[in-house]
């Protein structure tokens, strides 16, 4: 399968990350990606930047070589009204914006509770993705969850991070493999993310290569085999 792109990974401004935008960009280009996307962690995440940091990358370069460079936020889900933290205009200024539930932003509550933070973040035009819905720690419906992310248009990601034994997120694999399920059901589209944090991440997507084959996931149904196939959903695009 070709795998062209990876839009969530992370640079020193996120605060628990450990390489600078360029560090990331030269990676990306050594690994042959034709799209590449840095998200930073949203405000509320302890250590991470402020709103001006956001009002601020329209300095940055989104060409670098052949390269694409997408400059966006991965949003902290506040609430079960789904708001996050990110206010306009910067949001409206992102060219790609993710939004996950993060435990240091917001404590879990019921499979319910839960899965309408989700659902209602949705509804925000300019959120494109919603990151890592594979963590245990905070039950989705996930029915709900992959038929509301086909109405909104709305990408569900496949997190390889989440993957790694090492982490700290609960039952990902089987969650995972019930979205892949669930959005091969309902011919919902899906994106490989690494949520790289260290330069040798970027474009580390072989943790999820299995599941895919494992569920018999259909290529056209993920986004990352052509970068084209990915400008319908980002705000850069629309």
């Amino acid at each position: 399968m070709r795998d062209v792109l990876d839009v969530h990974t992370h640079t020193i401004a996120s605060g628990h990350a450990y390489n600078t935008m360029m560090e990331m960009i030269h990676e990306a280009q050594e690994r042959g990606l034709e799209l590449y996307g840095i998200t930073e962690h949203a405000p509320k995440m302890p250590g991470s930047c402020h709103d001006f940091y956001f009002h601020n990358l329209k300095v940055v370069e989104r060409m670098h070589g052949d390269l694409e460079v997408l400059l966006g936020v991965e949003l902290n889900i506040l609430d079960e009204k789904g708001t996050v933290d990110l206010e306009e205009p910067y949001l409206g200024r992102m060219d790609v914006a993710i939004a996950s539930l993060h435990g240091p932003c917001i404590r879990p509550g019921s499979r319910e509770w839960n899965t309408q933070c989700l659902i209602e973040a949705m509804k925000n035009p300019h959120i494109n993705i919603i990151g890592h819905p594979d963590d245990g720690r905070f039950p989705l419906d996930y029915e709900a969850v992959v038929q509301a992310a086909k109405e909104s248009h709305t990408l569900l990601e496949i997190n390889n991070n989440s993957l790694n034994p090492k982490g700290f997120r609960q039952n990902a694999r089987e969650n995972d493999l019930e979205i892949l399920r669930l959005c091969k059901k309902y011919q919902a589209p899906v994106i490989l993310g690494s949520d790289a944090h260290y330069y040798k991440d970027v474009l580390n997507h072989k943790r999820i290569f299995p599941l895919l084959a494992e569920t018999d996931f259909p290529e056209e149904l993920v986004v990352n085999t052509d970068r084209t196939k990915l400008y319908p959903y980002i705000n850069k695009y629309q």
